[in-house]
């Protein structure tokens, strides 16, 4: 097998257009989930010097302020991992319109759909069923369709009004270029907002310091023993949440649940003891300051109570701010990156660690995360059922 170009363009969707087929099974890292994860500083690069120049970036742009300006209704939405790159989408939007956009989830969109407004799906390969419904259902009552995938030739691009494609493919069915790429879309979109594009240097530089291996393994040592994780964030930091908690579910196969920061603290942690781990992450503590921060100190130490192994992935300019005895198994330091909007930093600087720390709890459980599972033939049929 060749070595693998983490600085190459990967391979875009099949022409004719078909769905992905389950990777070819590695006994042993580097995984594809490995391999993706190197290529995503590159790629973000790539993205973000050929976005402002597409004009659909424009179109969707202008069909966003449109129905903001007469109050109409702007939804985000996905799928998965594409649900939570929809609810990053909904936050950078958010801080760029100055208005709420929201986020839902593609089967209820498809049962109340937005009227004369907007939805932005995210659909990674674009043959979700229930993100087509969702577009089905919006363009039906209406509104505008915006579609961030890989290819325009998909089920999902044939539905949608406006495509921002991204032109490259996971290889992985753990998906982590699934989450950044439209991430990096969303990013793109805001900046077209607010006149003020993404500097494609700085974000490649901010990806690359976010990718501290050593950390993650570590940190992956510390929880590896739990029998489930609790994944707690607020604010940007919960979509990342959700996806770490969706990576270590189907690319490790340890039971873990994503909740809201203040969340936790009203009944979940009745079942949680020693066997029971706790991530938090904390990267957006920007708006509220001292008040996210203080309760992510209460939630570990709740941990450390209750004798939780704890581990945070937390914002290089909050780590003074969270005592070292309550994150017992390990933090991830998320970088910072001044030139660019906070949220945008937080939203793309947790990307690699979140997927760094899944693929290792992979490795230390003795699973490939690039199935998910489905070469066991029990998950195959379960995900066809």
């Amino acid at each position: 097998m060749a070595a693998f170009d983490p600085d190459a363009p990967l391979p875009g969707a099949p022409d004719p257009w078909a769905g992905s087929e389950m990777p070819v099974r590695r006994e042993g890292p580097p995984y594809a989930m490995t391999e993706m994860i190197a290529a995503e500083p590159a790629l973000a690069e790539r993205l973000l010097r050929r976005l402002p120049g597409d004009p659909a970036l424009g179109r969707v742009a202008d069909a966003i302020r449109a129905a903001a300006s007469s109050d109409k209704p702007i939804i985000a939405t996905g799928c998965g991992t594409s649900e939570h790159a929809a609810m990053v989408v909904a936050e950078l939007l958010t801080e760029a319109l100055e208005i709420t956009i929201w986020p839902m989830q593609a089967l209820e969109v498809a049962r109340r759909p937005p009227r004369d407004g907007v939805l932005v799906a995210v659909s990674h390969e674009g043959g979700t069923w229930a993100t087509n419904e969702a577009l089905k259902a919006a363009g039906a009552a209406g509104s505008t369709t915006a579609l961030i995938t890989v290819s325009d030739r998909s089920p999902a691009a044939a539905l949608a009004d406006h495509v921002l494609a991204t032109g490259e493919q996971d290889q992985s069915w753990c998906h982590t270029v699934g989450y950044l790429s439209p991430v990096i879309v969303a990013a793109a979109l805001a900046g077209a907002l607010r006149g003020a594009p993404i500097d494609p240097v700085v974000a490649r530089a901010l990806l690359e310091a976010a990718g501290h291996e050593p950390t993650a393994e570590a940190a992956a040592a510390g929880l590896v023993g739990s029998a489930r994780l609790l994944i707690v964030g607020s604010g940007i930091d919960y979509p990342a949440a959700r996806e770490l908690a969706l990576k270590i579910e189907e690319g490790a196969r340890l039971p873990a649940s994503a909740l809201q920061l203040e969340t936790i603290r009203h009944g979940h942690l009745g079942a949680a003891d020693e066997r029971t781990g706790l991530v938090v992450v904390l990267t957006d503590a920007e708006g509220w300051g001292e008040t996210v921060i203080e309760r992510s100190r209460a939630v570990l130490r709740s941990a450390a109570d209750l004798g939780m192994p704890a581990a945070a992935l937390i914002g290089a300019d909050l780590g003074d701010d969270i005592p070292i005895a309550l994150t017992t198994a390990g933090r991830m330091s998320v970088p910072l990156a001044g030139a660019l909007p906070h949220l945008v930093t937080s939203a793309f600087a947790t990307a690699i660690p979140l997927q760094l720390l899944a693929e290792r709890l992979a490795r230390a459980r003795g699973k490939n995360p690039d199935t998910i599972g489905r070469d066991d033939p029990r998950q195959a049929a379960a995900a066809e059922a």
